[in-house]
C-alpha cells in the first residue's frame, strides 16, 4: 500500500522504512541529500533539461507524455538491477524536489509490484526546511564550551579524545571535511553548504540539553563552508578553554599532520602567494625554500611565529573575559592528548552549569 508522510526529522526523515531512495537526477544528488539515501534517478541531468524545455516549448502535455516513457524506461533498469535483490517486505521511501511527479510515478510502479512504499510528502524542500530550521532558527540550549589553542595545538585530536569519553562534542571540521586554515584542504573537497548544514542539523538533533557541549574554536568560516549565524553567535560568546602547547611542538604535530601536503609543492605554493600581501617579500621567499627544501617543521614553526600565533592573540585579548582556564599540554603524543581531554572533561560542568548560551548543540566525531 503506497502512503505519503511528512518529513518527522533531520535524521530520521521516516520511521519504520528501510531504505531512501532518492530519485533526483544525479546533479542534484550530489548538491545535498538526504542522511542515508541512495540516489536512483527516474531522470538524468540531462534527460531532465530535456522535459523542461519541451513544457516550455512544446505543451505541457506532450512534456508529460515524454517524461513519463523516460520514468517508465529507467525504472526498470533500476527494478532489474539494483532493487533486484529486494525481498517481499522491504519498505522504501522514496522522494523528489517536492514530492511530485518523479517519486510519485516510481512510487506507484514500486507499490503495484508489492513493496510497502512511502513518499516523501513535500520531498527534499520539506526535509530541507527542517534543516534550515534546526541550524538558523533553534536556539542551542544546552551549555557550550570552546576548545581554543593556537593553530598545532592538537584540538582536533583532543576533541576526538573527548568523543571517546562520552563528552557531547561538535567537530565542526569533521563536518566540514576541512582542517580550517589556508592549509586545510583534505582528499575528497568539501561538502555543499546545503549538505554540511544537512550534518550538521543532523548531530544537533541528537543532543542532550542538559550536558555540555564542547566545540573546537573556529572562524566564521570552516575553508570556504560558512556557519549558521545560530551556530557562530553561540561559539563566540561561550567560555573557552586554551590548549597551552610549546611552539616548538606544534610545529612537529603539524608537519606530521600535514604529511601529505608535501606531495603537492605547488598549492604550497599557492598558499604562499596569498599570504605574500601581509609579510615582506623575503619572508615569503624564506618560507618557499623551505617548501621546495622539504623542511616541512621549520616551515611550520615559521608560519606560527610569524603568521597564525601573532593573529591569534590579537583576537583572544579583545576577549579576556571569554578565558575559563588553561590546560598545559606539553607533548602531542597520545598519553599527552588523553591527558588533555582528561582536564578539559574535568573542567566541564556536570549538570549544564556554564552559561546557558541560547543557541548551542552538538556535533560528534
Amino acid at each position: 500500500m503506497l502512503t505519503r508522510q511528512a518529513p518527522h526529522s533531520v535524521a530520521v526523515p521516516a520511521p519504520g522504512v528501510d531504505e531512501i531512495i532518492d530519485v533526483r537526477t544525479p546533479a542534484e544528488f550530489a548538491e545535498d541529500h538526504l542522511p542515508g539515501a541512495i540516489n536512483l534517478p527516474v531522470l538524468t541531468d540531462e534527460e531532465r533539461v530535456r522535459v523542461g524545455t519541451d513544457y516550455r516549448q512544446v505543451s505541457a502535455f506532450h512534456a508529460r507524455r515524454m517524461g513519463a516513457a523516460l520514468v517508465a524506461a529507467n525504472a526498470a533498469r533500476h527494478i532489474a538491477g539494483p532493487l533486484s535483490t529486494r525481498g517481499g517486505g522491504w519498505r522504501p521511501l522514496v522522494h523528489c524536489w517536492r514530492g511530485g511527479m518523479r517519486s510519485g510515478g516510481f512510487a506507484t510502479i514500486l507499490d503495484q509490484i508489492g513493496w510497502r512504499v512511502t513518499v516523501l510528502e513535500g520531498g527534499y524542500k520539506a526535509w530541507r526546511r527542517l534543516v534550515v530550521a534546526r541550524v538558523s532558527e533553534t536556539p542551542i540550549v544546552s551549555p557550550v564550551w570552546v576548545l581554543d589553542g593556537d593553530t598545532g595545538s592538537g584540538k582536533t585530536a583532543v576533541l576526538a579524545a573527548l568523543a571517546r569519553r562520552g563528552v557531547q562534542v561538535v567537530d565542526l571540521e569533521g563536518l566540514a571535511n576541512h582542517r580550517g586554515s589556508l592549509f586545510g584542504g583534505m582528499p575528497g573537497g568539501q561538502p555543499s553548504q546545503a549538505m554540511f548544514e544537512g550534518r550538521l542539523a543532523a548531530v544537533l538533533e541528537g543532543v542532550d540539553p542538559a550536558r555540555p557541549v564542547v566545540i573546537e574554536a573556529e572562524s566564521s568560516r570552516v575553508g570556504d563552508r560558512s556557519l549558521p549565524q545560530s551556530i557562530w553567535a553561540a561559539i563566540t560568546a561561550a567560555p573557552r578553554l586554551r590548549l597551552e602547547v610549546p611552539v616548538e611542538e606544534r610545529a612537529r604535530f603539524t608537519a606530521a599532520t600535514y604529511r601529505e601536503i608535501s606531495a603537492a609543492p605547488g598549492e604550497v605554493d599557492a598558499i604562499l602567494s596569498r599570504l605574500a600581501p601581509a609579510h615582506p617579500r623575503e619572508r615569503i621567499a624564506d618560507w618557499r625554500g623551505m617548501a621546495a627544501r622539504g623542511e616541512w617543521e621549520a616551515l611550520a614553526l615559521g608560519l606560527m611565529q610569524a603568521h597564525y600565533d601573532p593573529r591569534y592573540r590579537k583576537h583572544r585579548d579583545r576577549y579576556p573575559e571569554r578565558m575559563a582556564g588553561a590546560i598545559p599540554l606539553p607533548r602531542l603524543d597520545a598519553a599527552g592528548i588523553e591527558a588533555a581531554a582528561g582536564a578539559v572533561e574535568a573542567r566541564l560542568p556536570r549538570h549544564g552549569g556554564a552559561q546557558g548560551i541560547g543557541c548551542r548543540r552538538p556535533l560528534s566525531e
